[in-house]
């Protein structure tokens, strides 16, 4: 149960209660407003236009590639190392962007 869904609980179970319904329900908006005041960080914002640079990289390959065959196939990707491009396949695996095979020793990456 998250804290949103406690507080409007307890404002439900209480609701003869002024002082703790107004209480809940300007914790609700505490949490309301902390939620939304959140915003990308600039490396997070450099990440979105690398995995996007790296959807775009797997599109023009068209086949399973490794890591270090996807860097050498793009001009995009060449900057960055062989690290940095691996976490962010591994963020695409988690979301289902990007399928990941392995063969032998050799894991392989490939548009979903």
């Amino acid at each position: 149960m998250t804290k949103r869904e406690m507080f409007e609980n307890i404002a439900t179970l209480l609701a003869d209660n002024v002082e703790v319904v107004d209480f809940c329900n300007h914790e609700i908006e505490l949490l309301t407003n902390r939620s939304t005041s959140k915003s990308m960080t600039k490396t997070q914002k450099a990440n979105l236009e690398i995995m996007e640079a790296i959807k775009m990289a797997l599109a023009e390959i068209g086949s399973a590639v490794t890591v270090t065959d996807l860097i050498k196939n793009s001009a995009t990707l060449a900057e960055f190392s062989n690290q940095k491009v691996s976490a962010l396949l591994r963020k695409l695996v988690d979301e289902k962007v990007v399928v990941k095979t392995i063969e032998g020793k050799k894991s392989l990456f490939s548009l979903a």
